[in-house]
């Protein structure tokens, strides 16, 4: 159009500002692409927290399929998937400091290291906010407390911890009062967990927002009501 003197000099200018993308521009053409077998046992260690030969076992656990498909058709193997998602948690990092480990632009791996979150989610999430036998059936309750009360706890009964996180968000447009957390002062999640000693999490209750007065009251209530339920329909 402008080639063609259809538009003026002023209207190609307001119309490239207004179109324009106002994201940064990221190289990432630059770099090669992910390939674990490049990196050595330290690398992998320092950025996803896990042994070079973790991966593939990690892999096989989660059930990952070969090949994850985003919405908009990029593609990925497993192990890229897998160890985008890990890098993105090992430590808080913005999406651009990934780009010369992964050679992707930030929106690939943004879409990539959600699909993993969701799948993995999906199909395991139910091991911590559902009922978990392997972990919460009567004999391992009993060795908790046996390691607990090992240790010098005065109570010979006590298998667990209550924990909870406060996960910051953005300010929603809307009823923005039942997430501020006044003493983080930001807005926010809360999720109540039960700490076992093996380091594992055996329940998860949440995400909640706040509760103004009540909210702590009201996320211990809610948490225990909802393991408890649990633990009797398991008697």
């Amino acid at each position: 159009m402008y080639g063609d003197n259809i538009v003026s000099d002023e209207e190609f200018l307001l119309l490239y500002d207004t179109f324009n993308t106002k994201n940064p521009e990221f190289p990432y053409g630059n770099y090669e692409r992910f390939d674990l077998d490049s990196m050595n046992s330290a690398e992998c260690k320092a950025e996803f927290r896990v042994e070079k030969q973790d991966p593939p076992r990690l892999v096989a656990a989660l059930q990952l399929p070969p090949v994850l498909r985003c919405e908009q058709r990029s593609i990925c193997d497993d192990i890229e998937g897998l160890c985008m998602l890990l890098k993105r948690v090992a430590y808080p990092c913005r999406l651009s400091d990934m780009i010369p480990r992964f050679g992707r632009p930030v929106s690939v791996v943004s879409l990539i290291t959600n699909d993993v979150i969701d799948y993995v989610y999906d199909v395991h999430g139910h091991l911590i906010t559902q009922w978990n036998q392997d972990l919460l059936n009567h004999g391992a309750l009993q060795r908790y407390a046996d390691a607990i009360s090992g240790q010098g706890a005065p109570l010979d009964n006590c298998f667990g911890f209550v924990d909870g996180t406060v996960r910051p968000i953005s300010r929603p447009d809307e009823r923005q009062r039942i997430v501020y957390n006044g003493h983080k002062r930001v807005h926010a999640l809360k999720f109540q967990s039960l700490s076992l000693p093996n380091g594992l999490i055996g329940n998860l209750y949440g995400p909640v927002g706040e509760f103004f007065f009540v909210k702590k009251v009201l996320v211990i209530v809610f948490s225990y009501v909802n393991f408890l339920s649990n633990f009797c329909s398991h008697l």
